[in-house]
């Protein structure tokens, strides 16, 4: 689902080096590690946004240096750390059905209606809010819905949960869960303690990203 095979990069200096981990489907893994050891820049090597300087990474079978990230973004579901990076739309209904018509432009109006309709119920919008009059938590959840409202086999998330309240938390580990449950994977960054303890109850393991190795 997702593999990197002897992963090294860095800018002006190397972040990490002979990178090694397999993320099968139905699985999630939990990426931490101090500030700046470039777990962010890492989960942007999943899914094209940055080439590997020396090694492969495949996500759902596809070598990320030799496609788009566009042409990725259907199988590699990415959530930025802030979600006023991420939303680009007026109200919740547009920013839903634009990845969507990035992802899947093919797809029939009655087919997005009822994705439409299904991912706001899952996570309690109105498709017809204006993104900014909700506060920053429900817009972490517009930007949450608006990755999985194109039914990724690999989740990305960079800390979601850092805008959440414990409802919010809870909602999002069962959202995740379910796509567990159907052989999706997940690579989660995060920190917070009460989210970690929640994704525990599910397969899930830790990865620590320590003097640019990954270690388990």
């Amino acid at each position: 689902m997702l593999v990197f095979e002897d992963v090294s990069f860095g800018f002006a200096d190397e972040l990490f080096r002979d990178v090694n981990f397999r993320l099968n489907p139905g699985e999630i893994a939990i990426l931490t590690g101090k500030n700046g050891v470039g777990k962010s820049t890492l989960l942007r090597l999943c899914n094209g946004l940055l080439k590997p300087k020396k090694g492969n990474v495949r996500v759902a079978g596809f070598l990320t240096d030799e496609h788009k990230t566009s042409s990725l973004a259907k199988h590699a579901g990415f959530l930025f750390q802030n979600p006023d990076r991420q939303i680009s739309k007026h109200t919740v209904k547009e920013e839903l059905l634009f990845g969507l018509s990035l992802t899947s432009p093919d797809i029939d109006e009655n087919t997005k209606q009822e994705l439409l309709m299904s991912i706001s119920d899952e996570f309690g919008l109105n498709p017809d809010s204006e993104i900014f009059t909700l506060s920053k938590g429900y817009r972490q959840m517009v930007a949450i819905a608006s990755v999985l409202i194109t039914e990724p086999k690999v989740m990305l998330f960079d800390e979601p949960t850092v805008c959440l309240d414990k409802l919010g938390k809870e909602a999002l580990t069962r959202c995740i869960s379910t796509r567990i449950e159907k052989g999706a994977a997940a690579l989660i960054i995060s920190h917070d303690l009460d989210f970690i303890e929640m994704l525990k109850t599910l397969n899930s393991r830790i990865l620590i990203l320590k003097d640019k190795l990954i270690k388990s």
